[in-house]
């Protein structure tokens, strides 16, 4: 299903995730961030590829408290045959309490935006899975639709995959300071017709929030 962090520096570094097959094409994004020309590839702290941008403007030490926007599914989301909406909800509500938890270890979160202040934004843009060992996967941006690349045989093991979109702005001028693309991969899918749940992709969720948590800006 395609819909797709210091702190929110954490929570965008820690978004992005490989080359390949392993980070997100150009026409996979969402449109959630709006405008995405100046991503460049990086590595997370745990050594996955990413698509990041910080600004030069930022700097860590300026900002004290973050306004924490919860975690959303962008463009709407719809259940299908191997996502139903039970699971959505549950990606959904675990990706928020992880990514929260893991923003406020690195500064306290406030209810208000203003000066020193960060505001952190966050899709889950896509659900997927894909071949293992192919390198393109076949997915709707805009349509949010589950895909899986089919094998001929219908049969073939698939990495179930968790796409997200991340900004943070500064909470007084509203001016972009961070953006993130990342593509987390989960546990291998028995075949295509195999349902895609929580647990499958729980491992790369838990990844990425410890890339929030150890991530240090530029």
């Amino acid at each position: 299903m395609r819909f797709s962090l210091s702190v929110p520096v954490l929570t965008l570094a820690l978004l992005a995730a490989g080359c390949t097959s392993h980070v997100a094409d150009k026409k996979q994004y969402s449109g959630f961030l709006g405008d995405y020309s100046q991503l460049q590839s990086a590595q997370s702290p745990s050594g996955k590829p990413t698509l990041r941008w910080v600004s030069p403007d930022y700097h860590d030490a300026d900002y004290r408290g973050v306004v924490y926007t919860p975690v959303v599914y962008y463009p709407v989301p719809h259940p299908t045959e191997r996502v139903s909406q039970q699971t959505l909800d549950q990606i959904r509500a675990y990706t928020d309490s992880q990514l929260k938890r893991a923003i406020s270890e690195r500064k306290p979160l406030v209810a208000q935006k203003g000066p020193h202040t960060l505001v952190v934004k966050t899709a889950i843009t896509a659900v997927s899975a894909e071949n293992e060992g192919m390198q393109f996967y076949e997915v709707v941006p805009i349509a949010a639709v589950v895909a899986s690349t089919m094998a001929a045989t219908g049969h073939r093991t698939q990495e179930s995959a968790l796409f997200l979109e991340v900004e943070a702005i500064d909470g007084q001028t509203g001016k972009p300071l961070i953006k993130v693309v990342r593509k987390a991969f989960g546990k291998p899918l028995p075949n295509s017709s195999a349902p895609i749940t929580l647990n499958d992709l729980r491992p790369g969720i838990d990844e990425m929030v410890r890339d929030v948590v150890a991530f240090s800006a530029p």
